[in-house]
């Protein structure tokens, strides 16, 4: 028999394992709590590990709150070795004698810090002509793909062993790690791919807080009444509390008086006993007009 499913609002922040593909992980964490409705805000690639915050319920109308967030990763390169797909997965393509020279090594790090340009990998699932870019490598073919401005805002060496180089990163939303680790390796003159990847950041929330597959799986109850509610996702915009007429009305779709906001701000309004009403749209005026709503009566948890 099918598991029933419940209406589920909040955030749970994933651990999670090497070999799920992220809609693998959603999935199991989905049947675990019984959840009728379900998404993640951004994908790990299957070899990956690590943080995965995954929105049920009234929570996934606000994830591009986090899919938009800096990640931060603990990544391992392989120095001297190049990939077809600058990961683990694809086959070895180059050999060369590894980079060892730590301070060679910090120098070219440093070269990668602030806004730049960064062009997407063909093993991504990126869209081209109506295709996803992986289909077409699968197919053996080349397409030009535009390059995407980006932003290194941290990195730093962890390690040298041997041929592997740890690395820890903060970067901007749309930024491929193994691009960088494939460009790094280029700088260094021996080529690298990158051997490992682990999630330990997105937004305000850190893999230490996280749960695995296996807790989640043995203590869904428990988890149910952890989950982190809604707003959770939206804490870093402005805040506007409003008087319970405003709020009804603003929950009727209706503009209501602001905060003083900066015109075209989106703002995160609670109403009465600070409960969370949705996001709004700072107007000229100094009115907010709502842009989503949370559906009246829900709150974080699954029944």
């Amino acid at each position: 028999m099918a598991p029933r499913r419940e209406p589920c609002d909040g955030v749970l922040l994933l651990d999670k394992p090497a070999g799920y593909s992220s809609t693998q992980a959603l999935a199991r964490a989905k049947r675990f709590l019984g959840a009728a409705k379900a998404g993640h805000t951004g994908t790990l690639d299957p070899f990956a590990t690590g943080l995965l915050p995954l929105v049920f319920g009234e929570a996934t109308k606000f994830s591009r709150f986090l899919i938009d967030a800096r990640k931060s990763y603990d990544a391992v390169l392989l120095l001297g070795v190049e990939t077809a797909t600058g990961d683990p997965e694809g086959e070895v393509t180059a050999r060369r004698e590894p980079a060892s020279d730590e301070s060679r090594i910090d120098e070219v790090l440093a070269t990668f810090l602030g806004r730049q340009e960064q062009v997407p990998p063909m093993h991504s699932a990126l869209h081209v002509n109506g295709r996803r870019l992986y289909e077409y490598a699968r197919a053996g073919e080349e397409v030009a793909r535009a390059p995407r401005a980006i932003e290194i805002e941290a990195l730093a060496r962890r390690f040298v062993r041997g041929a592997e180089l740890g690395i820890a990163v903060t970067c901007s939303k749309g930024t491929y790690v193994r691009t960088l680790a494939m460009d790094i390796g280029r700088a260094l003159g021996c080529g690298a791919s990158l051997c490992a990847l682990r999630r330990t950041a997105v937004g305000p929330f850190r893999l230490d807080d996280a749960v695995g597959l296996e807790r989640l799986e043995r203590e869904p109850d428990a988890l149910r009444a952890t989950l982190l509610p809604p707003e959770a996702l939206v804490a870093g915009l402005p805040r506007h509390e409003a008087p319970e007429g405003d709020a009804e009305r603003f929950l009727h779709g209706q503009p209501i008086a602001g905060n003083g906001a900066a015109e075209g701000a989106e703002v995160a309004l609670f109403g009465p006993e600070k409960r969370f009403l949705g996001v709004g749209l700072a107007q000229a005026g100094g009115r907010i007009a709502p842009l989503r709503l949370v559906a009246s009566g829900n709150g974080p948890g699954c029944p």
